[in-house]
């Protein structure tokens, strides 16, 4: 699998990294034998970048992670090029959602990630939602202060705006930003995949594969009814859903047509909007999985990405 950097003087990682979500249960139920599988598969296809959070299953992604570091030993983290975020918390009493983005709090969380990790220090640490109400000149000079202390070697943002990743960029280098891009949500194409482009800042693409609309096998009002988020997802729902389906056929064809999975084409596009993005896809399944990093090994011509507006044009 061809490399890309995460920021313009970071190490390079596999063009399609991984997505740990999916390690617990969000998109439906799973095992941590399940995710050393999917680790496992991801070595063997050069899927080098793993990415993680505090809040995905309550830590369970992170520990998932760290047994499996720790059970396959040295070549497995030599690997793995691991991040996580922190930020958001929620009210005990309330269960209400909240962001924290203070000093004390940010290095308290990933002290509490590394030891689930089992690691040191972290290659990317994210601020996963942004405080609005404290500066992010603030936050970022917070997040610097975790490289100076040995607990990771660079930092980043989850789901912030062009403007506000350039105020970043005057206070530290961000070496990535994460934020969903797909041919199902190209909002990110509104500045921040120019703001990236132009400050060496890596666009780490999730949800690449529109949550299954853009795959083979995209989910059915029936599956959507037991996925406690996409129930209440307003493109999941009806007749959003059935409108959605029937548009995203016309992908499927194509797909079938340049004779590749959709998935792969949906990761090909992706990888064709420029250097800076690093799609991660999740997935319970190692066929799945296959299938996203053959992404990597499909160029698209100028035609290709032609058609591909054709069926799926901006806003559909």
């Amino acid at each position: 699998m061809e490399n890309r950097k995460i920021g313009s003087q970071g190490p390079a990682v596999g063009a399609v990294g991984v997505g740990a979500m999916s390690f617990s249960d969000f998109y439906g139920p799973t095992t941590d034998e399940n995710s050393y599988k999917i680790l496992e598969a991801a070595m063997e296809l050069g899927m080098s970048h793993i990415d993680t959070s505090n809040v995905y299953g309550s830590g369970r992604s992170e520990k998932a992670i760290g047994t499996f570091l720790k059970n396959r030993g040295a070549e497995a983290r030599d690997f793995f090029h691991i991040a996580t975020k922190a930020g958001i918390c929620r009210n005990p009493d309330t269960n209400e959602r909240y962001y924290d983005n203070s000093a004390e709090y940010l290095a308290r969380a990933l002290d509490e990630s590394l030891e689930r990790l089992g690691v040191d220090c972290v290659d990317l640490f994210y601020v996963h939602r942004r405080e609005a109400e404290r500066p992010i000149e603030e936050v970022t000079e917070n997040l610097a202060a975790l490289i100076k202390a040995g607990k990771t070697k660079a930092i980043g943002f989850s789901e912030i705006a062009p403007s506000s990743l350039r105020r970043a960029a005057t206070v530290h280098p961000v070496a990535a930003v994460q934020s969903e891009y797909s041919l199902s949500t190209r909002f990110p194409e509104l500045g921040l995949v120019q703001a990236c482009a132009e400050l060496g800042t890596t666009l780490v693409a999730f949800s690449p594969v529109g949550r299954a609309f853009l795959t083979d096998t995209p989910h059915s009002a029936e599956s959507v009814r037991n996925l406690g988020f996409l129930k209440t997802n307003p493109r999941f729902q009806s007749p959003n859903l059935e409108a959605n389906l029937a548009i995203s056929d016309k992908f499927r064809a194509l797909a079938a047509e340049m004779g590749c999975a959709t998935a792969s084409l949906s990761i090909a596009w992706l990888l064709a909007q420029g250097d800076q993005v690093v799609p991660i896809p999740g997935t319970r399944s190692v066929e799945h999985l296959r299938q996203l990093a053959a992404g990597a090994d499909l160029t698209l011509s100028q035609a290709d990405l032609d058609r591909i507006e054709q069926v799926l044009p901006v806003g559909w």
